[in-house]
């Protein structure tokens, strides 16, 4: 678990670097992803599917990057993209290209259609994070 949190905060801060986030958040956005990682580690060692899994960590994701957002007086953009890069199926999606490559069609759409459903997951977390801080800002000003 040790080398997961390691790994997660590291990536998602090196991500930081290339998006040119401020050298004061970029500690923050690693923190997101791996608190994001951890999250999906935990739920998918639970048994529970990768898809649902990756749901939820993009969800809690997007809620902590509104709080950091709120708390640091930063775009929420900074944290939340940061945040998911360790939660992208790129290995998945790589997999399912080479299998098309070598014309193993079966398991390359497979794999293409695992890659999009967690894909999915992830925008899908993010758009109902947002979509849950509009509705609480609107109840709030009422």
């Amino acid at each position: 678990m040790f080398s997961h949190l390691i790994t997660s905060i590291v990536a998602s801060s090196t991500f930081g670097i290339i998006f040119n986030v401020p050298r004061k958040s970029l500690i923050k956005c690693g923190l997101v992803g791996m608190i994001g990682w951890m999250i999906y580690i935990i739920l998918f060692l639970r048994g529970v599917d990768e898809v649902y899994a990756t749901l939820a960590a993009s969800f809690l994701v997007a809620i902590i990057s509104h709080i950091f957002a709120k708390m640091y007086k930063n775009p929420v953009i900074i944290y939340s993209i940061v945040g998911i890069i360790p939660l992208v199926p790129g290995g998945i999606a790589y997999n399912a290209m080479r299998n098309f490559v070598e014309n193993d069609y079966s398991t390359a759409v497979h794999l293409a259609a695992r890659a999009f459903m967690i894909s999915g997951a992830i925008a899908f977390g993010l758009v109902l994070s947002e979509v849950l801080n509009q509705l609480i800002i609107r109840r709030r000003k009422v």
